[in-house]
Parts: C-alpha cells; structure tokens; sequence
C-alpha cells in the first residue's frame, strides 16, 4: 500500500475574482479556512511579478492564518525570492513566469540558469525552506533539480491534462518514468497543473507522488458546488491512490 497522497489547494484564483472589480472580498482567508476544514493538507498560492491576483499582504496573512502548510509558488526574481526569505512559508515552488501567460505554461528550464537558480535554492534551505522544482518529465531537468539541492520536484501535468488517447498515455508513461527517476535521485515528488476530476483518474499511476497541487479547477466547481464540496470531491478521487 502506498503512502497517503496529499492534497494542495490553490487559492489564486479566489484573489483573481477579488482584484476583477477591487473589492475586498472574497477573502483568501477564508478560502484557506474552508480548504483546510475540507480536509486539505496545504494552500498553495503564487505571488506573481504582476500581482495578478495574489498580492504581498495576502502573503504575509495567510502564512499567520494557514494552520497546514503553506506552499509558495515563485519566479526566481530578487524581488519574489527576498519577500518569502523574509516570509518565509513551509515550501517554495520555483516556476517559470511569462507576463503575457493566462497561466503557467510548462516546466522551469533549469539548465538555462542553473547558477542563479542554485544561489536561490541555498538561500531557502539556509533559511529552513523546503525547495521543489516545477519540470517537466524530462531527466535532464531532474537532474539539475538534484543537482543544485532541491528536495523535490513538481512534474508539470500540463501537457498531460490537455492530451487525449495514446499521445496522452505517453505523457503519462513519461510522468511515471519522471517520478522514478526523482525518486531514485532521493527527490520527493508532487504533482500538478490542470488536474480535474475528469483526469485525476491517471495521476492515480504515477508512483512516489507525494502532494497533487490544484486549483482552477477547484475554484470552477466550487461555483457550483461550494469550496468545501469542491475539496472534498478531489480528495475522495485520490482515495485510490493509496490502496494501487
């Protein structure tokens, strides 16, 4: 039997409606609340260069407030890295960010700048900051994530969630094959970026995983739904996890 596999939930898109019309609600705060009496074991959250929605004093009070773990996705920018070193979450998540993106559009490319990226990562561990790297499944990537001291890795779902039929099943083979790897460079290893429950069924295959991170499609069916119905329905697709 395998280890019980985590959930984090985003909250981005919470703030995305907030700063649609610049009102104070709804509140990140309670977004967070609701995740976590749902059954959630982390809120993740992105500050982005832009402040596209998540903004810095939604950093500062939620890392107060979340009473499991907080996991900040970020550019490797000065200004990003300095605010969660005085911050300072349960975990960061380095991401490649493009202003022009509707959202995260695939993995980090270490090798184009490994040396910066390293001087980062010792800054978060010094600072006793889990590191976790957002790649693609590409080996090379993985590699580079152990390398410069990272403690896990985010495989990009991305391309997998958007595919269908055998294109799919090799994305997904390249996942599981990611995940191998990571596990046996000593990485832990989570998941994310356009799962749903029409999808979550293959993350069900990929072994080691540790934490699934999702949001926007929490966020969609909680519309419907509720936030806390939201949660609850992702948490019982990955039940299934535990006993493959």
């Amino acid at each position: 039997m395998r280890e019980k596999l985590k959930l984090g939930v985003n909250i981005d898109h919470v703030a995305s409606l907030r700063q649609a019309r610049g009102t104070v609600y709804p509140s990140v705060l309670d977004a967070a609340k609701i995740c976590e009496d749902a059954g959630a074991h982390g809120i993740t959250i992105h500050l982005r260069e832009d402040r596209r929605h998540i903004q810095d004093a939604d950093v500062t009070a939620l890392k107060r407030a979340i009473r499991t773990r907080m996991n900040l996705e970020l550019a490797n920018t000065d200004e990003i890295v300095g605010i969660a070193l005085e911050v300072k979450p349960d975990e960061v998540c380095m991401v490649p960010e493009k202003r022009e993106e509707l959202t995260t559009e695939g993995g980090l490319n270490i090798l184009a700048d490994k040396e910066s990226i390293a001087r980062s990562v010792a800054k978060f561990r010094d600072a006793g900051i889990i590191v976790s790297m957002f790649v693609d499944p590409d080996s090379e990537q993985i590699k580079a994530s152990a390398d410069i001291g990272a403690e896990y890795i985010e495989l990009h779902t991305g391309t997998y969630c958007e595919l269908a039929g055998d294109a799919q099943a090799r994305e997904l083979d390249a996942l599981i094959a990611g995940a191998e790897l990571a596990n046996e460079l000593g990485l832990k290893v989570n998941a994310g970026h356009g799962l749903n429950m029409s999808n979550l069924a293959g993350m069900m295959s990929i072994p080691h995983l540790d934490t699934l991170n999702i949001g926007h499609s929490i966020i969609a069916r909680s519309v419907f739904v509720g936030l806390g119905a939201a949660v609850k329905e992702i948490l019982e697709g990955m039940q299934a996890y535990e006993s493959s």
